[in-house]
């Protein structure tokens, strides 16, 4: 096929109009000749249906035919070459064959005459495209001629059907003829042709045209022509422009569009109507200006998309010609004539977008920031300083002006160049306007506008000056930067709390709705309160307010006013509904600050959580009237009051459950009786997923740990369904499924031992059962079912159930009743092993489950010969766990004393390395040699003091020298305090109970402390120590597991104290009596203060130890100032450090530290002062610091605390640290000690 017949063109031109039709879009929204060529040559890369076009698949064919026998001859001939083997690479061929194709004369043959060809059909196509647009053009004449009078009025708001338009390329000639034509002197009809002719040009060939600058004049006098007809044109012209060409070419459209009406403005100066009058949109000058600044927003908002890709200076010049518009002010003699007040470019863009949408897009972006804020600092200082009817009222159009003003200032107090603005001078103000200026001058308008000034109300409620007003600061509040500089201001809080302490003196406050602006600012001090710089400013602050005498804090401004609402002691806010809202809002301020730690310090002497639960008390009696909701029923005035009473009591529950987010806020509010009623409100939120509250970033997860934490607080969750729903939700995440899932998605097999899917309800589970008061509470005295038989669809609804079902597996049936046996029986062994860690709880499941022998028998059946009882251990998943836990359970030590097997397998011929056992006694693979004991040396520093100062008076200066003695010692020799040398110090200051003892001694051996056979005297201790404590104790009557009797836990500290004296069963207990007078032993002893009668009633009957709700209350508190990032950290977990420190303070350590290390933590806190325990463990923790951000990250925080120990802590090397601690707490942390057997609150 070497030529092309007369069809052939004909069918090859048909094929390309075609192809030009089909891709006309794209070429048209070409700026220019050479972006259409470039568009066409890359047409295959960018046109997905390339291929398919007929005017693609007919020129494939002539290809085909025509080089078809010569690529074929060219592929067997290099195939055949030696370059060219089957093994070369097929690339290699390919390129050959296409080289020695081009090189052949076919191909050049091909390529000539399809040119040829191609430029026939071209030049055909284009001659009849000149012929049609001419017919075009004619026909369009005639017809204008013959519509006598008519006007082309095309309002430039369907400006975007010029998308759909054609045009032709047009020469520099026409363009001249054309400007010369739309010159002001011609005749309108000349004019408006050439307007049409233009509207058919590329913008692009207009803009780079010779004549520019005189078509932009004459454009620019047709904009401004008082002839709707022509300006509109100009406007369709315009229109077109921006919206098919790149910002080179509209730039120049848009500034000249901002250039005419700046010349429009000051040529007309038009005024603003005094008195009713108003401006009427439907004035054909005013539409003229609505119409042009309407295009002009329209191209502010869109053209954010895409000039971050051209130059700079582009979007420079079109922000700097907008402000150069919108900064133009009026002539002073138009200001001084009557009343009268120019109309300005401000007006009339309010009134298009009134919220300054185009202004916040121009923010968004970094990149055009930085211009807008170098502008307004170098020109155009003064626009931060000026702030459908067819009919607006001056004070309407003032009013869009006002809201357009304040829209456009919050987007700039947004960011700290914005800010830098200030202070600006404002015009008629002698000073100059700071930023707490105007935001005090903001406030103030929210205290006496709180509507807006026209009647519309469906826009009351979006362009009330409040609405706003809050808005912004809502926006500055929820940045931290913008708070500081902003709201955290002295002036700004003082006017805030100014209606407060006016009505707190029983005055009328200032306040036009005194309900609405009332919530308002307690919204306001919420959101400033949520931070930690505006918590510190309410709480600690005390310049903010002056009081009758001194100046107080904010905190106490506020709560002394949230206490005035409860009592309904404010005239002016005694209506019950009025009074709900309000006492919510600043009782909701108030949560914000008692809710932590620091909030409750300074609150807590009011006993704001007595008032809140009156009132809940109060409101309880008056929901039970509330009649039950009948379907279809009209509600009655009565009935919709007791349903806002059902609100108001839920909204009291709310605020009150909030006490439980810290320790000693959880004591606080089990005293108030109301535990159980929150805890289930708590529950009915948690199965919703709702958050706690607005200002909360997580869930209930903390609050629920907190709670589990004691005993009341573990009840309570039992009570309310809490537990039930968490063991059936994991028995659903373990064995149940969804069947239709599993036949399309198919479970995949786990990876881990505890799979992702169950990782979020396994650690709920470990933070419910983390305290041994939990574990009391849930499984003291509850057997095990042991079944005969377990229904396939029987759930477990309890602690006790799971523990059944999951870790005692222990027969053939309980096996048969698991869908998934080793994911789920793995899964409960995973929870064993956490549980244990806590050595309480660990008692309590050996008396009553005997889970060692259990795990022993089922390591005896896991061999290779189980009949004859004889064979190797089958390790497996669940044998490897099982060895794990039994060593954990049989051997008592710290970091450095014991070997805890690894649960994974190792590389190499030995995959598992640590012996497994199946009886008693255990590998001694287990137990680290230690080195021999040695006592302490009598010339020693410290035993050289005590022995000089034996029989001399102990006072205050004793003490203190003493103490120095002592960290002296401790920071250069501190291995000299430990042991059972520490005794010289520290002395100048059933069958069951048989186990136990041999529990302990069994470490004591290891220590090299104890001799053979010193169980006797360690039980005789401990039987004197209960008849001692015993008689301490005090009457109780309570449901409570815990309160049956004595201290249900073993008595770690006195068995810690029996090894310090190296088994000396009578030294040991003269020690515990001489420490059982000091307050020291309130916290180092646990079972000291249980039930005692040295605390308060309540408080023993409570069961919340002071080590809870004071210890670790501290170190909360301690550690959010001084180790913020372990505070969020745990926070973000789910989990919090009073969980872990109660535990490690309830065992003394043991398990987590090396004995020298236990040693050093008593004697310190027997010479330093009871506080140094909250030191102890804030030191602890910073110790851990990396290790627990690790783990928080990879969601195991909770499990790696409770089972492995704290390596390489030594207490030497944090006195100094703690010692700091105490210079800044001791007065705090020592005085609330001091106060334990006080009531609380």
């Amino acid at each position: 096929m070497s030529q092309f017949s007369a069809e052939a063109e004909a069918e090859l031109q048909s094929l390309l109009r075609q192809l030009l039709k089909s891709i006309k879009d794209r070429i048209s929204g070409a700026p220019s000749i050479e972006c259409a060529e470039e568009i066409l040559l890359h047409l295959e890369e960018t046109d997905k249906n390339f291929h398919n076009y007929e005017f693609v698949k007919y020129l494939r064919q002539y290809v085909e035919s025509s080089l078809g026998a010569v690529i074929e001859e060219e592929t067997e001939s290099c195939a055949r070459g030696e370059g060219y083997a089957v093994g070369s690479v097929q690339d290699t061929l390919v390129h050959a064959v296409t080289r020695k194709t081009r090189e052949s004369g076919e191909y050049k043959q091909m390529m000539q005459t399809l040119k040829n060809t191609m430029m026939v059909v071209v030049e055909s196509l284009i001659n009849k495209f000149e012929e049609d647009q001419l017919r075009k053009e004619e026909m369009h004449r005639e017809s204008q001629h013959q519509q006598s009078n008519s006007h082309y009025t095309d309002n430039c708001s369907d400006s975007d059907s010029s998308f759909n338009q054609s045009y032709a390329f047009i020469k520099q000639e026409q363009l001249q003829v054309l400007a010369e034509k739309l010159d002001p002197s011609r005749p309108k009809e000349v004019r408006w042709e050439a307007l049409q002719a233009l509207c058919c040009a590329p913008p692009s060939d207009v803009l780079s045209c010779e004549s520019w600058s005189g078509l932009r004049r004459n454009l620019s006098a047709a904009l401004a022509d008082p002839d709707p007809d022509l300006s509109d044109k100009v406007l369709r012209f315009f229109a077109k422009t921006f919206s098919c060409s790149p910002l080179n070419v509209t730039r120049e459209i848009y500034t000249s569009l901002a250039k005419s009406l700046e010349s429009d403005f000051l040529y007309h100066k038009l005024s603003l109507p005094t008195g009713s009058a108003g401006i009427d949109v439907n004035r054909q000058d005013i539409t003229r200006l609505l119409k042009q600044m309407r295009l002009m927003n329209d191209f502010q908002k869109e053209v954010t998309t895409f000039w971050i890709r051209h130059p700079e200076k582009y979007m420079e010049e079109i922000i700097e010609s907008t402000f150069s518009l919108l900064s133009l002010h009026p002539e002073h003699g138009l200001e001084t004539q009557g009343s009268e007040k120019a109309l300005k470019p401000m007006h009339l863009i309010a009134l298009l977008d009134i919220k300054a949408t185009w202004f916040k897009k121009w923010m968004h972006g970094y990149y055009s920031r930085t211009v807008v804020f170098r502008l307004l600092e170098r020109k155009y200082k003064s626009l931060v300083s000026t702030a459908q009817r067819t009919l607006y009222t001056t004070k309407e159009l003032e009013y869009m002006y006002f809201v357009h003003s304040l829209c456009v200032l919050g987007r700039l107090l947004m960011y700290t160049n914005g800010r830098k603005l200030f202070p600006i001078t404002v015009w008629k103000r002698k000073d100059p306007v700071s930023l707490t200026d105007l935001v005090v001058i903001l406030i103030s308008i929210m205290y006496q506008h709180p509507k807006p000034p026209h009647s519309d109300s469906s826009h009351a409620d979006t362009l009330s000056p409040t609405t706003l007003v809050m808005e912004l600061l809502r926006t500055l509040g929820d940045r931290t930067e913008c708070a500081v500089e902003c709201l955290y201001q002295t002036p700004v809080i003082e006017t805030l709390l100014a209606p407060i302490i006016t009505l707190l003196k029983g005055k009328q406050a200032k306040l036009n709705s005194p309900e609405t602006t009332l919530i308002h600012i307690a919204d306001t001090l919420a959101r400033i309160a949520t931070t930690e710089r505006g918590l510190s400013l309410f709480l600690y602050e005390r310049n903010l307010v002056s009081g009758e005498g001194e100046g107080i804090s904010a905190a106490h401004v506020i709560v002394q006013f949230t206490q005035r609402l409860l009592a309904k002691e404010l005239p002016l806010l005694r209506n019950a509904e009025t009074s709900y809202g309000v006492s919510g809002a600043f009782i909701f301020v108030c949560r914000q600050m008692y809710n932590t730690c620091e909030g409750l310090q300074v609150l807590r002497p009011y006993g704001l959580h007595e008032c809140i639960a009156a009132a809940w008390k109060k409101t309880s009696s008056l929901s039970e009237r509330v009649p039950t909701p009948v379907p279809g029923a009209i509600p009655s005035t009565s009935s919709q009051e007791l349903q806002n009473v059902v609100v108001w009591e839920e909204t009291l529950l709310d605020n009150l459950l909030n006490f439980a987010a810290t320790p000693k806020g959880l004591l606080l509010l089990q005293q108030t009786g109301a535990i159980n009623e929150c805890v289930t409100y708590m529950f009915s939120r948690f199965t919703k997923k709702l958050q706690v509250s607005r200002c909360e970033k997580f869930g209930y997860g903390v609050m629920v740990t907190q709670v589990a934490a004691t005993a009341p607080g573990v009840v309570a969750l039992h009570s309310s369904g809490f537990v039930q729903a968490l063991v059936v939700e994991i028995w659903s995440v373990l064995e149940c499924g969804r069947e239709d899932v599993r036949v399309v998605h198919p479970k995949s097999t786990p990876m881990d031992p505890i799979d992702r899917s169950c990782l979020k309800s396994f650690l709920s589970l470990v933070n419910l059962l983390s305290s041994p008061h939990a574990v009391w509470e849930l499984l003291g005295q509850q057997p095990l079912p042991n079944k005969a038989e377990y229904n396939l669809r029987e759930m477990p609804t309890s602690v006790t159930d799971l523990i059944d079902r999951l870790i005692a597996v222990n027969s053939d049936v309980k096996i048969h009743s698991l869908f998934n046996y080793e994911q789920s029986h793995t899964f409960g062994l995973r929870l064993l092993s956490v549980m244990c860690c806590n050595l309480d709880s660990l008692l309590l499941l050996e008396s009553q489950y005997n889970i060692s022998d259990m795990l022993l028998q089922c390591q005896k059946d896991n061999i290779t010969d189980p009949s004859s009882g004889e064979g190797d251990f089958i390790i497996d998943g669940l044998s490897v766990e099982r060895n794990h836990i039994l060593v954990r359970i049989s051997v008592i030590g710290g970091p450095s004393e014991r070997r805890l097997p690894l649960r994974v397998l190792q590389k190499g011929t030995d995959p598992y390395p640590w012996p497994m056992f199946s009886s008693y006694p255990l590998p001694k693979y287990y137990i680290l040699n230690l080195p021999k004991t040695t006592r302490c040396k009598q010339d020693c520093e410290i035993s050289a003091f005590l022995a000089s100062t034996k029989n001399t008076e102990k006072d205050g200066s004793w003490m203190d020298t003493c103490r120095r003695q002592y960290c002296k010692v401790m920071t250069t020799k501190s291995n000299i305090v430990s042991g059972n040398g520490q005794y010289v110090f520290l002395d100048h200051m059933n069958p069951e109970c048989l186990n136990l003892c041999l529990f302990v001694c069994r470490y004591g051996r290891h220590l090299n402390l104890l001799r053979d056979n010193s169980e006797q005297d360690l039980c005789l201790l401990m039987k004197h120590c209960q008849e001692l404590l015993s008689q301490q104790r005090a009457k109780l009557t309570s449901e409570l597991y815990t309160l049956q009797g004595a201290y249900p836990g073993h008595d770690w500290f006195a068995s810690t104290v029996f090894l310090i004296m190296a088994g000396d069963m009578e030294r040991a207990l003269r020690l515990l009596l001489h420490l059982s007078t000091l307050l020291t032993s309130a916290f180092l002893w646990p079972a000291r203060l249980h039930g005692s009668v040295h605390l308060p009633m309540e408080i023993a009957q409570s069961s919340i130890h002071p080590v809870y709700s004071c210890t670790t209350h501290y170190v909360e508190m301690l550690l959010k100032t001084e180790v913020p990032l372990v505070f969020s950290a745990f926070r973000m977990s789910g989990f919090t450090p009073s969980q872990m420190c109660v535990q490690w303070l309830g065992q003394c350590f043991w398990n987590y530290l090396d004995w020298s290390e236990i040693c050093h933590y008593v004697s310190t806190c027997v010479v330093m002062g009871p506080d140094y325990q909250v030191y102890m463990c804030v030191a602890v923790l910073k110790h851990l610091q990396q290790d627990i951000l690790q783990h928080t990250q990879t969601q195991d925080l909770q499990v790696f605390l409770k089972e492995e120990p704290i390596q390489g802590f030594r207490v030497s090397n944090y006195l100094e640290f703690m010692e700091g601690l105490e210079r800044s707490y001791r007065t705090m942390v020592l005085t609330d000690m001091n106060n334990i057997s006080q009531r609380t609150g």
